[in-house]
């Protein structure tokens, strides 16, 4: 933003929009200055309103809708904002239709990192993602949904490296994600693997794993369910008092891309 005085209002302006629930309102004003400042300014807006607003404001544009937030936020903006994502979710929505929420951080993660064709923007906004505890977990319930052909990419990291094809038994969505989340950190990568499956604790281990579908067998890899770990991201809202950290869990990179 050429002039740094309008900073303050202009945040000001979103915050107060997006906490009534006008989100329409807070997009025309990211996009009048936009216009006025150039892009920069929405960058700039969103690197200093506060992440639980950042969220609110995002999780209206899942799906169809298309918000500038969506194209311009910065990576660790965003990376903040996913700690308060599950905050915008209902209670009963979680135990009645896990999936239907699953979907939906599907489309908002999903939206924001393939908004862009810019590889490094999307590498960044992997990185800065998965580097936290709730954004291991985030990726964990999007693995959710797809758990045999996760552990399908997972064998074919070990084997390939980076030259992965991403073929697997289904052409499920989840998986380009995955493997573009494999591409940008390894370690980012690790953590949303163990955070769904917890009784491993080297990627390396999961190559031989086998997956069984038949809901009546008994299950030969321990799995985390979509909806215990919507569960576990709701209780990783922080307060709006402490600000998102990176991610204490122990670090498990395996330069598998080296």
């Amino acid at each position: 933003m050429s002039d740094n005085s309008n900073l303050p209002a202009l945040s000001k302006q979103v915050t107060e929009l997006v906490l009534a629930g006008s989100l329409e309102h807070a997009e025309e004003a990211f996009a009048e200055a936009a216009d006025q400042f150039g892009d920069l300014a929405v960058v700039e807006v969103l690197n200093n309103i506060p992440p639980q607003v950042t969220a609110l404001h995002m999780a209206g544009f899942d799906g169809g809708k298309m918000s500038l937030a969506t194209l311009l936020v910065p990576p660790k903006a965003w990376a903040d904002s996913l700690a308060f994502i599950a905050a915008t979710w209902q209670d009963d929505l979680i135990e009645d239709d896990p999936e239907r929420i699953a979907e939906s951080l599907f489309a908002h993660i999903h939206g924001v990192v393939f908004s862009t064709d810019d590889e490094e923007r999307r590498n960044e906004l992997l990185a800065a993602a998965s580097a936290t505890d709730h954004g291991a977990t985030a990726f964990a319930i999007l693995f959710s949904m797809a758990p045999k052909e996760i552990l399908e990419v997972a064998g074919e990291i070990i084997s390939k490296g980076p030259y992965l094809t991403g073929q697997t038994s289904s052409d499920n969505d989840v998986v380009p994600l995955a493997i573009a989340l494999a591409q940008a950190s390894e370690d980012g990568w690790d953590r949303a693997l163990f955070e769904l499956f917890p009784e491993f604790r080297h990627s390396a281990d999961l190559a031989d794993a086998e997956y069984d579908d038949d809901p009546d067998a008994e299950p030969s890899i321990l799995q985390r369910s979509t909806r215990e770990l919507l569960y576990r991201l709701r209780k990783q809202v922080p307060s709006t008092r402490s600000a998102a950290k990176p991610g204490s869990r122990r670090s498990m990179g395996t330069k598998i891309f080296s």
